[in-house]
């Protein structure tokens, strides 16, 4: 079926259509600008219409050429349907398009056998005019009775498709010691976003990108994974190179297509390990391979910022590889620096990994001893010691406890991640680059 308006102001024509797989980005944004215009949350939230709509429900779109400028939704069982979404581009309100979405779903609907049509939604939320318009007769008195799951128990298989998971609480106490960068997570990126009601007072916007750089082991996977813990959200990581490799249409349409499956979700933490694979400088010749890449990134981001309860946490161990481009302000709220960990920080990781054996050795010769150590290079030496005590017994079968000299061994042997460079260019780069 085409409808074709006789637009005033020399508006374009516009016609229904079916919903189309490729539509999905689109249809996303036009759910969002129906959303900016409601004050209370919808009944049906984006991943459901969204599911729906892939699922085969009855799906109306309004196109002006390409460009999707509405669409409805509604899901049929037995001889009752409801109609889950009417959402309309802003600047095509009041002209005709939900009317027109809404008969053609009905004329579907009835098709199928449906004999009974319900909507609903919020007061004065986008479609209700058109609701109205269509001889759809509000009842009032009645009461919506909603029962939520716990965070996360929704969304399952999309999680699983994306190869997300729930991380387990608690990760956020357990990171000992790096007060100075968890105190810089905690008040940038934890607190508006576990206190919203009490940052839109302030004018606080919730953060919805930031890059985490640093040397390798310092930290920055651990730090992602712990934000997520503490907000309940899920925790998924995207890996450029599976993602090149499980496709034959290139990364750039991995990127997107990644991108595309997270609306499925309400909540995500999406994080992307060494980012400067996908967002290093560009050449500035079309040819470059790498061109396109982070062309798609920079246009992802954007979209992705638009939603709520989405955070992503880029981390790269070479910010200054990173394009430019890509560390604009308006893609990024915050660019944190996690370098490596002073004395009390040492202190403090070795603690945790020594465990009961902490009260026994001399720590502060451990510290003194490790000190261009990553968390990770003391979870390797820690690990180290305890197996030379522990092989030590079961050789000569005689009762014994690792001691500070089986730790500074250990330490001797242990290759050190850092190095003086990486440390005065880890300096230089939080001048150029920090932002926090």
């Amino acid at each position: 079926m085409e409808s074709r308006t006789g637009e005033v102001m020399a508006m374009p024509a516009w016609h229904l259509r079916d919903y189309h797989d490729g539509d999905l980005d689109q249809a996303i944004q036009i759910w969002d600008q129906s959303r900016q215009a409601d004050d209370d949350p919808p009944v049906f939230p984006v991943s459901e219409v969204m599911a729906a709509a892939g699922a085969g429900q009855t799906t109306v779109v309004a196109a002006v050429g390409d460009e999707m400028v509405g669409m409805a939704v509604a899901q049929a069982h037995g001889q009752r349907a409801w109609i889950l979404l009417v959402a309309l581009a802003a600047r095509w309100r009041d002209r005709g398009v939900g009317s027109a979405l809404l008969a053609e779903v009905e004329r579907r609907l009835r098709a199928s056998g449906v004999r009974r049509i319900s909507a609903l939604l919020p007061a004065g939320a986008t479609g209700a005019k058109a609701l109205e318009n269509s001889g759809y007769l509000p009842r009032t008195g009645l009461v919506l009775h909603e029962k939520l799951e716990p965070p996360g128990a929704a969304n399952v298989d999309a999680l699983a498709a994306l190869g997300g998971r729930l991380l387990p609480g608690g990760l956020w106490d357990a990171m000992a010691g790096m007060e100075r960068e968890k105190q810089v997570v905690e008040r940038r990126l934890v607190l508006p976003l576990v206190e919203p009601a009490l940052a839109d007072r302030y004018g606080v916007a919730p953060p919805k990108a930031v890059i985490l750089f640093g040397p390798p082991g310092t930290g920055k996977t651990s730090f992602a994974k712990a934000v997520a813990s503490r907000l309940s959200w899920p925790f998924v990581e995207l890996f450029p190179s599976r993602l090149a490799a499980a496709t034959d249409d290139g990364l750039a349409m991995a990127l997107r297509d990644a991108f595309a499956d997270l609306a499925e979700l309400e909540s995500v933490l999406l994080f992307i390990d060494e980012v400067e694979e996908i967002a290093a400088v560009r050449s500035g010749h079309a040819v470059d391979p790498g061109h396109g890449v982070t062309n798609e990134l920079l246009k992802i981001i954007p979209g992705f910022r638009e939603h709520d309860a989405r955070l992503l946490i880029c981390a790269t161990n070479s910010v200054r590889s990173l394009d430019p481009a890509f560390l604009r302000p308006g893609r990024f709220d915050y660019v944190i620096p996690i370098g490596p960990p002073n004395p009390a920080a040492r202190a403090a990781i070795w603690a945790r990994y020594l465990g009961p054996a902490a009260a026994a050795v001399d720590l502060d010769r451990l510290v003194a001893a490790s000190e261009l150590f990553t968390p990770a290079d003391i979870e390797f030496a820690a690990r180290k010691g305890a197996q030379a005590a522990f092989e030590r017994e079961v050789t000569r079968r005689r009762e014994g406890a690792a001691d500070t000299q089986d730790f500074l061994t250990a330490i001797a042997a242990t290759r050190p991640t850092l190095t003086a460079r990486a440390i005065e260019e880890f300096t230089a780069d939080i001048e150029a680059y920090s932002r926090i």
